[in-house]
């Protein structure tokens, strides 16, 4: 089950990388319509923060979402190491599946739709499935065995 644990997070990094690749189109299509160019930060080493309120919010919204799967995905990654090295059982891959699947679903409704409604829920379900793998990883490690450990 070890490489199956991992399988989850590898898509979560792939679809990280898919959403910063979003932001391009988004973020350079809104300056580009941008009709009062004096508007745009003319600062040396600006930041996509500087662009709020500058470009529509919804040109933003993918960089809100990348910026949010490099917060709480980050204890997804650690606890599939975790349960990876500790030995996962089928119960935490399919978990780890509905977590990487409901970050997945945040992620287009952010970047599409943005009604924090729904965004919350989809948040608290996530963050739900993260909890119950936690504990499962604390479980393992906490109260493994070590008579079981290779001599």
């Amino acid at each position: 089950m070890q490489a199956q644990m991992l399988a989850p997070a590898a898509v979560l990094v792939v679809w990280t990388l898919i959403v910063l690749f979003w932001i391009i189109p988004y973020r350079f299509g809104a300056i580009a319509k941008v009709e009062d160019k004096s508007k745009l930060p003319s600062k040396t080493g600006v930041r996509g923060s500087d662009l709020e309120g500058v470009i529509p919010d919804k040109a933003n919204w993918p960089a809100h979402n990348h910026t949010h799967l490099h917060e709480q995905p980050t204890l997804f990654y650690a606890v599939s190491l975790i349960l990876a090295v500790v030995g996962a059982g089928a119960l935490d891959v399919m978990l780890a599946w509905i977590y990487v699947g409901i970050r997945i679903v945040h992620s287009l409704w952010q970047i599409l739709v943005n009604k924090i409604p729904v965004r919350i829920l989809l948040f608290f379900a996530s963050t739900t499935v993260l909890i119950i793998l936690a504990i499962r990883a604390l479980m393992a490690t906490a109260f493994a065995d070590p008579s079981l450990a290779p001599q």
